[in-house]
């Protein structure tokens, strides 16, 4: 059953394409984080574990409502990691870093995840998607906190 939610097909399939995208970032962000979790060590490691635990955990509630926002606008979310690595420019990281280096690599993380929820709320607001422009706000706060908390250490 087609939907008539007052956008077309193509505007419902732009979206959910730049949705998919900030979907894959998130992901890679709180591989990231969870990263930077286990491995930091040294006289901040409390608080900043307990930072990154806040971040990644508020982050896997996040990608969820990213994804059920996809099935929403009557798209298939791809849910593998393949799929979120073509689709992510926050890149992967396999290596172990120093605590100034992990936390710049997650600030500029978290600025990428910005641009993205500033441009997919303009794209949002442009076919009056409020649904999409709710989240997109919700998730801009988030992504700006967590880098000014981040910054905050260096």
């Amino acid at each position: 059953m087609e939907l008539e939610t007052g956008m077309t097909k193509e505007e419902r399939a732009s979206i959910s394409g730049a949705l998919s995208k900030l979907l894959a970032d998130t992901y890679v962000l709180y591989l990231k984080t969870q990263n930077f979790h286990w491995n930091i060590h040294g006289p901040e490691f409390y608080s900043l574990h307990k930072l990154s635990e806040k971040q990644y955990e508020e982050m896997a509630g996040a990608i969820d409502e990213i994804a059920e926002r996809i099935r929403q606008l009557g798209f298939f979310v791809e849910g593998s990691m393949e799929a979120f690595l073509k689709l992510s420019t926050v890149e992967e990281d396999h290596a172990i870093h120093p605590k100034l280096a992990y936390l710049e690599h997650l600030i500029k993380a978290h600025e990428m995840v910005i641009r993205d929820c500033r441009a997919l709320g303009t794209l949002a607001e442009a076919h009056s998607d409020h649904g999409t422009v709710d989240l997109m706000g919700r998730r801009h706060l988030f992504h700006e906190k967590a880098a000014w908390m981040l910054r905050s250490q260096l």
